[in-house]
């Protein structure tokens, strides 16, 4: 009789297969991939059922709103004057805002003070200042940076102050430890502790300053994107209403993937 030889106990499995990736795997091919289905079901079903453009307009009638609109160069200026509106405002309450948090974070008085301003102001809808603001400040630049400054500057005062006392005291120790003074501990531990934080304040606040600027170029704005769309409808342009919605879905787009890109570089900055 023959013998089968014994099974070794080396011998080699192999691994699963591991399934093929598809497209429909990646992220950019659903995102992009479900607003393009979007838009032929917009079209195909608008003529289907004879939509009239004055209620419902088609994506291709947007798209030649918004070819016209850019070749003769309105909504390239709207769009520079809201843009600079919006970033000349929140520029300042990124500095302002991220100081005033380290100085709450680090001095028990100022912080008491502080909590009873922001616990009394945060809440209060910015777009009701407006009335007031345009008392003070009239119509004018002064008066869109201030609104795009409300916007932004509480929600990183409050996001830097949360990260600034999330920061673990033993780095904090050991920075005194090795002779460093307050001034030291707060740009070489706090500040880069509380980075994250700050970062998902500008994102909050960037968003609130957007909506902000474009309310009150609605309400007294000549120039800029809600002053174009308040226009549009008021002379029932519903192309030109849809066109410069999208313009502010673009921008909301680009803004948010920036954001994501300098996320992901400072999180491996802070790693290094």
């Amino acid at each position: 009789m023959t013998e089968t030889p014994p099974i070794s106990n080396t011998t080699a499995v192999a691994p699963p297969a591991k399934p093929g990736r598809s497209l429909l795997d990646d992220p950019n091919v659903l995102g992009w991939g479900s607003i393009v289905l979007t838009l032929l079901v917009w079209e195909l079903m608008t003529r289907l059922f004879g939509v009239s453009a004055l209620y419902l307009p088609r994506p291709s009638q947007i798209v030649v709103a918004l070819i016209t609109m850019f070749g003769n160069g309105s909504l390239a200026i709207d769009l520079a004057v809201t843009l600079w509106r919006i970033f000349a405002g929140f520029a300042i309450a990124l500095v302002l805002g991220t100081l005033l948090g380290l100085w709450i974070s680090t001095s028990f008085r100022t912080r008491a003070v502080a909590d009873m301003f922001i616990a009394a102001l945060y809440p209060l809808p910015k777009v009701t200042l407006i009335p007031l603001l345009i008392i003070w400040l009239g119509t004018g630049g002064p008066f869109m940076l201030t609104i795009s400054f409300l916007g932004a500057i509480f929600p990183i005062v409050i996001n830097t102050v949360l990260g600034v006392s999330q920061c673990d005291p033993g780095l904090v120790l050991a920075a005194r430890d090795l002779g460093a003074n307050q001034q030291q501990i707060m740009r070489r531990v706090l500040l880069p502790s509380a980075i994250p934080s700050i970062f998902a304040g500008m994102r909050l606040g960037l968003g609130v300053s957007i909506i902000l600027v474009v309310a009150a170029e609605m309400v007294v704005g000549k120039t800029g994107l809600g002053a174009r769309l308040y226009l549009a409808g008021q002379i029932l342009e519903t192309e030109q209403v849809f066109a410069v919605l999208i313009v502010l879905a673009a921008l909301g787009i680009v803004v948010t993937k920036l954001q994501d890109a300098v996320d992901a570089s400072l999180s491996n900055w802070r790693i290094d």
